[in-house]
């Protein structure tokens, strides 16, 4: 299927007068400007294979080569002519990332990909782009020259070990040797560490030595805004994983709650935190931040609400209007890592699987705001409504209801009826037909 990295077009565009090169010049930009990717040229949407009888006209690999170089600046592509197993031949267009300046078409048109659709930057986002270019390739780069045998043995075992152990890791990865391991979740380039290598499995003073290596600061306020209690993880070290689980194991507010009734003998704790968002918000803030920015992570705890502040601004494409609906992974490795090791969801950002408990303990759902140097995710601990959790249980043990069904079966009991366009805005979607209907439950 199309995604982030590969877009398919038919053959048809390509054959007669009718050829849109501009629209291949755009994807190709859209491509390079993100990580790269591939555009197969003779396989329709709906397929995976090209026509079985399908033959490319000659010379039209070389074709497409020169129209691409004539109408982008810093798009480099490789073109070849492929034959599938069924015996079609098609195209493929290898865009490689443009990692170090700006692709652009001939007449100054810039894109960039997000998820499957290319989308363009605008003048006053071109600043982002320049930015999050070297946050892309971080993960990669070798900067410290630190062998295997120089790493954290005790780390290095335990990240093994996690991996063999994990339900989302196939047998073909376990079988891995180690070296293998680290190359396939690129944390060693065949000689050395890369910066995610440390960041996972390196000493103390090799990750307090990356720029920038994650700081945790957590601080309580009063009903007055007074400071009441600061810890922080600033040593270098724990890695991300050994991080989010010290900070929930350390920090005793976390299993503060409320006793709520459940029928007649039954009563459950409802914690004003519960661990599952606690360990999302950190997780995000871990893999979805530019670690090409200089800043510390904060956890402000007020009387009804707590903050998570993360350094950098959202990637290039999400805002707080889209987020929960759009996915852009600043540190894709970094990323897989933390979706094999079960820390987080790799298809999402993790603010579905918030929404969703949140608005099942009858709490606001979180709210994520974009400031000039950080983004700041603020989780209300406020139940408003006990019956409403109650409702959504025995909804949830009567039907089989899907995380986007739950949110908004949530929504709607939450403010027990709401119209239309307050209903989208909440889940952060667009009205199709932007009528004054009401929801009510």
């Amino acid at each position: 299927m199309e995604n982030q990295i590969f877009e398919k077009k038919s053959l048809r565009l390509f054959i007669g007068n009718n050829t849109d090169w501009k629209s291949l010049a755009r994807d190709c930009v859209c491509l390079a400007n993100a990580r790269g990717g591939i555009i197969a040229i003779g396989i329709e949407n709906k397929d995976d294979q090209p026509p079985s009888n399908q033959r490319i006209p000659e010379k039209l690999d070389e074709i497409i080569r020169k129209r691409i170089s004539e109408l982008c600046i810093n798009v480099g592509v490789n073109v070849t002519k492929e034959s599938d197993d069924n015996g079609g031949e098609w195209i493929k267009i290898n865009v490689l990332p443009s990692q170090t300046s700006i692709a652009s078409t001939t007449d100054g048109q810039y894109y960039i990909r997000i998820s499957d659709n290319c989308k363009p930057v605008l003048p006053d986002e071109l600043g982002r782009l320049f930015t999050d270019k070297p946050a892309y390739i971080w993960e990669t780069k070798v900067v410290q020259k630190i062998t295997i045998q120089q790493c954290d043995e005790q780390k290095l075992e335990q990240f093994i070990d996690d991996i063999k152990k994990s339900t989302r890791v196939s047998n073909f990865v376990r079988q891995k040797s180690t070296n293998e391991l680290l190359s396939y979740y690129q944390m060693y380039d065949g000689n050395y560490l890369t910066n995610l290598g440390i960041l996972w499995i390196g000493k103390r003073e090799q990750r307090a030595n990356l720029l920038y290596a994650p700081v945790i600061q957590f601080i309580k306020y009063d009903s007055n805004g007074n400071k009441i209690k600061k810890e922080v993880w600033n040593d270098f070290s724990l890695n991300p994983k050994e991080l989010i689980e010290n900070v929930w194991q350390k920090l005793p507010e976390w299993k503060e709650g409320i006793e709520i009734s459940e029928g007649i003998f039954g009563r459950r704790i409802i914690y004003h935190y519960n661990e599952n968002v606690i360990r999302e918000l950190l997780a995000n803030a871990f893999v979805h931040r530019p670690y090409t920015t200089r800043g510390d992570i904060f956890i402000n705890l007020y009387p009804d609400k707590l903050e998570v502040h993360n350094p950098g601004l959202l990637p290039l494409g999400v805002t707080p209007n889209n987020i929960l609906h759009t996915s852009v992974k600043r540190n894709e490795h970094l990323s897989k890592v933390f979706y094999d090791l079960n820390l987080m969801k790799r298809e999402g950002s993790g603010f579905d699987k918030m929404y969703e408990i949140q608005l099942s303990e009858a709490k606001e759902p979180p709210v994520v705001e974009e400031k000039n140097d950080r983004v700041v995710v603020t989780v209300y601990n406020t139940i408003k409504n006990r019956d409403v959790i109650s409702l959504i249980e025995r909804v949830k043990n009567h039907y089989q209801l899907n995380q986007r069904e739950v949110i908004c079966l949530g929504i709607i009991a939450l403010n027990k009826q709401i119209i239309a366009t307050e209903f989208s805005k909440k889940f952060k979607v667009k009205m199709i037909n932007k009528s004054k209907a009401g929801l009510a439950v």
